[in-house]
């Protein structure tokens, strides 16, 4: 069974294509003009061992949110259309990632209904050019256009970029395990017969 996908969104603001393989090996092509973005989108491939490809444009001279917002929703659509109708998903997976003092802790449920949950205290400030307050962003486009409930949270960190990109690599092994095909069952799970 081949879970891949091709996703291309344009509009006045932004152009962006994403190719995806989840059962893949963790290879990535990013480009995009955020240079963060890339290093997080690279976390997400290589710990999700999804093979990924992504090229965006975007209106970054206004600022860097229609471009991250947007490389969300489309991402989300792509993983939404490899899962297909989801027969034999493990659909629920927890993880917790530190990175160093940073703790990031990631529960997902592949089940149809896009539900975000964000209790990670980031100041309004930036990592580098990128502002901190679109990693949320880009976690609530991801979630409203997979279906997917998402929760991110961490019990305790002090470095902003230990805290950030840890989320990033907790997301990745989290929505790892919840795609994994379950060899016990090809049945979609869920006693509604549908996700």
């Amino acid at each position: 069974m081949d879970r891949c996908s091709q996703i291309t969104r344009k509009t006045s603001e932004t152009e962006i294509e994403v190719s995806l393989v989840i059962d893949g090996s963790g290879q990535s092509e990013i480009q995009t003009p955020i240079p963060f973005l890339d290093h997080m989108l690279a976390q997400l491939s290589r710990h999700g061992y999804f093979d990924l490809q992504v090229k965006a444009q975007g209106d970054i001279e206004i600022d860097f949110h229609h471009t991250v917002e947007d490389v969300g929703i489309t991402l989300g659509q792509a993983f939404d259309k490899a899962l297909g109708d989801k027969k034999g998903i493990r659909r629920f997976a927890s993880t917790s990632v530190p990175l160093n003092e940073a703790l990031a802790e990631c529960v997902v449920d592949i089940s149809g209904r896009s539900f975000f949950v964000f209790n990670i205290d980031l100041p309004k400030t930036k990592l580098g050019q990128f502002d901190v307050e679109l990693v949320p962003e880009f976690f609530q486009a991801f979630s409203a256009n997979s279906g997917i409930t998402l929760h991110l949270n961490s019990p305790y960190w002090s470095n902003l970029h230990h805290i950030v990109e840890a989320s990033f690599k907790a997301f990745a092994r989290a929505l790892d395990q919840a795609c994994a095909l379950d060899p016990r069952s090809n049945a979609i799970p869920s006693t509604k017969g549908k996700l």
